[in-house]
């Protein structure tokens, strides 16, 4: 029998014979397995996440790490193209309720009381307001006798389904120290949706002119579909109000906030390491056996 060490390196002595055999350059192309580290790529070894550079980048506070959604892109009014002069007269003997837009209602105003547009003529204001509604925000209403001013305003949206909704508007309510004229109101937070659902309502005493003066805050125009933009267009350009302390305020430009770095730190990503398959060698020699 033989001894312990010797069938031990008998042993090593055959496997070693086959590892030269399997990997001899006889069988193999020239340029595999040279390396020591034979399969991996050259990034295999790198270190998870290394860190490789830090710049320093231009951000305003308010944008830097802001969740909030981006603001959607809508066209802008022309400054000069939204202000609506309705002049409403009342030459009869008797008061007589004027009606202020309602297109898809088109009731008649009563005898002795028109209602007239400055701009265009109150048709083409009922006609366009069914297709391209506008929110009016800011109103000045002048009168030929101040005891106009007792008389509310109805503010009405009237469905084809026949409910009818309705806000009452006071215009005295919207007196102020600086409106030191009696026959004018400014209100600047009057708002109002005008489509062809709504319409405005008021009493007018007989032998008196109501003039009202409306600002178009927003608008929808369906030609902005055309050019694949937003149908809403808005007014960004604050109505003037005549009065000096309120309108140099909104005039003053706003102070941009001061540009502060934000560091921005390039990480990479881990590399998963990849192992070359090991080739098929075709006619294998036999393997050598030690005796």
């Amino acid at each position: 029998m033989r001894d312990y060490d010797d069938e031990l390196s008998a042993y090593e002595d055959e496997a070693e014979d086959m590892y030269d055999d399997y990997y001899s350059d006889e069988y193999l192309d020239e340029d595999d397995f040279d390396s020591g580290l034979e399969g991996y790529e050259e990034d295999a070894y790198d270190d998870d996440y290394e860190e490789e550079e830090v710049e320093y980048i231009d951000g305003y506070e308010d944008d830097y790490d802001s969740y909030e959604p981006a603001p959607v892109t809508v066209g802008r009014i022309d400054p000069n193209d939204r202000t609506l002069t309705i002049v409403v007269t009342n030459t009869g003997s008797e008061e007589s309720e004027a009606v202020i837009f309602g297109a898809n209602e088109e009731a008649d105003q009563p005898a002795g009381l028109t209602v007239t547009v400055g701009e265009s003529s109150h048709k083409e204001v009922r006609e366009e307001s069914k297709s391209f509604p506008f929110k009016l925000a800011g109103m000045k209403m002048s009168v030929s006798n101040p005891l106009q001013f007792d008389n509310i305003l109805k503010i009405s949206r009237r469905t084809a389904t026949g409910s009818n909704t309705i806000r009452v508007y006071q215009p005295r309510n919207a007196t102020s120290p600086q409106n030191f004229a009696q026959t004018l109101i400014d209100d600047a937070h009057f708002e109002m949706d005008v489509t062809g659902q709504d319409s405005m309502r008021v009493l007018v005493k007989p032998g008196v002119t109501v003039v009202f003066t409306f600002t178009i805050k927003a608008r929808a125009n369906l030609g902005n579909l055309l050019q694949g933009h937003n149908v809403a267009e808005l007014s960004r350009t604050p109505r003037t109000t005549g009065l000096p302390q309120i309108d140099l305020m909104r005039k003053k430009r706003k102070v941009r906030k001061p540009v502060r770095k934000v560091k921005k730190v390039v990480r990479r990503r881990p590399v998963k390491a990849r192992v070359k398959p090991k080739p098929r060698l075709k006619n294998r020699p036999p393997v050598k056996r030690k005796r």
